[in-house]
């Protein structure tokens, strides 16, 4: 992307973040089947695939218990390790993505691949899945993605998000938002409209005048889409879709961070994924977009990029207001996934069962 589309797009962010803060009342398939049976435990207590910019893949897992863990990718072992293990991959053909099966000599196999997505018009397309829970079970690559806005896709992202077998959009953004930079999908993809923040907000807020505004501003935001009537509604419609068919499902806004990053950490609580795994996640945002932030607070006078920095960033005390208001409003993640997001026990099975290996 060019700079000053990192700019446009980045100063898109920005207003949409200060507007959802300002809130204030409340196909191909993408990853083909394991082999392994559903009840055979997965010895890996942590793995990651990451691509380097040489177009080499460092994976590391740890899988205590195992002697041996072969990597394989392609129908064929490219490297082999202890229990322990960090190695780099070269030489593999280009591919829309590049999958690993980390095989131990003992229990089920792990599949995973570089949670980013790179496309040319978006920055912050990933994976949701790739994490263990709690009690030993993974989430599913390439089932569920999450990503910032859509509407520079090229025709050669759109290839390939028709490669991945992406099927369902859910768009979290206000309808001006959506007027202003309308998703670009491949065809057949089913468009859903989950306005987080409502249309009420988009006028009547004041632009903070510090950096500690700001922050609290942001605050504020995560709490409404806690707590917001507009907020439970949009979720609420888009889990009851990931419930019933999670197969290529999408949620998005305009970053990927704020209204995005709260979809997946209520995904990512209700598997079992641990709060600091799920606070990783949320933050890794910081790192795609840093390229485009760093962009639009260049563009802005040096104070006023201070204040609006916040509103770019997302912090750890971010979402963390977001889960205490889920304790305080509700008294349990459990109890907001029930009386806000309509899940009962069932449906928490159901996604479970659909999205957990191992």
């Amino acid at each position: 992307m060019t700079h000053m589309t990192h700019v446009r797009t980045a100063a898109r962010a920005l207003t949409a973040a200060a507007v959802l803060a300002g809130v204030a009342a409340p196909a191909a398939v993408a990853a083909p089947a394991s082999r392994q049976s559903a009840s055979e435990r997965i010895p890996f207590t942590a793995a990651e695939v990451t691509a380097q910019d040489d177009g080499s893949y460092r994976i590391t897992w740890e899988a205590p218990g195992v002697r041996r863990v072969a990597v394989r990718a392609g129908g064929r072992t490219v490297a082999t390790g202890g229990p322990t293990g960090s190695v780099t991959v070269r030489g593999l053909a280009a591919a829309d993505r590049q999958w690993f099966d980390l095989v131990p000599d003992r229990g089920g196999r792990l599949r995973l691949a570089d949670r980013l997505i790179k496309l040319d018009g978006a920055v912050n397309f990933r994976d949701a899945g790739g994490y263990r829970t709690a009690d030993g079970h993974w989430v599913k690559m390439g089932v569920v993605y999450r990503s910032d806005a859509l509407n520079n896709l090229t025709d050669a992202d759109l290839a390939k998000l028709r490669r991945l077998g992406l099927s369902v959009d859910y768009d979290l953004r206000m309808t001006s938002e959506r007027t202003a930079a309308p998703d670009r999908l491949p065809t057949g993809v089913r468009y859903v409209v989950a306005n987080v923040s409502g249309d009420a907000a988009g006028g009547g807020y004041t632009m903070p005048t510090t950096a500690e505004g700001a922050a609290q501003m942001m605050i504020a935001g995560e709490k409404a889409m806690v707590s917001g009537e507009t907020a439970k509604a949009a979720y609420s419609t888009v889990f009851d879709g990931i419930t019933a068919d999670a197969d290529g499902s999408l949620y998005h806004c305009t970053a990927g961070k704020d209204r995005t990053g709260w979809a997946s950490a209520t995904l990512l609580t209700a598997l079992g994924v641990p709060r600091g795994t799920v606070m990783r996640d949320y933050l890794a945002s910081n790192d795609y977009r840093a390229e485009a932030n760093a962009a639009a607070l260049a563009a802005l006078p040096a104070d006023q990029a201070a204040v609006y920095k916040p509103l770019l960033d997302v912090r750890a005390e971010y979402l963390n207001s977001g889960f205490d208001e889920v304790e305080d409003a509700y008294g349990s993640f459990t109890a907001y996934e029930k009386n806000a997001l309509g899940l009962d026990a069932e449906d928490v099975r159901k996604l479970k069962s659909r999205l957990l290996v191992g």
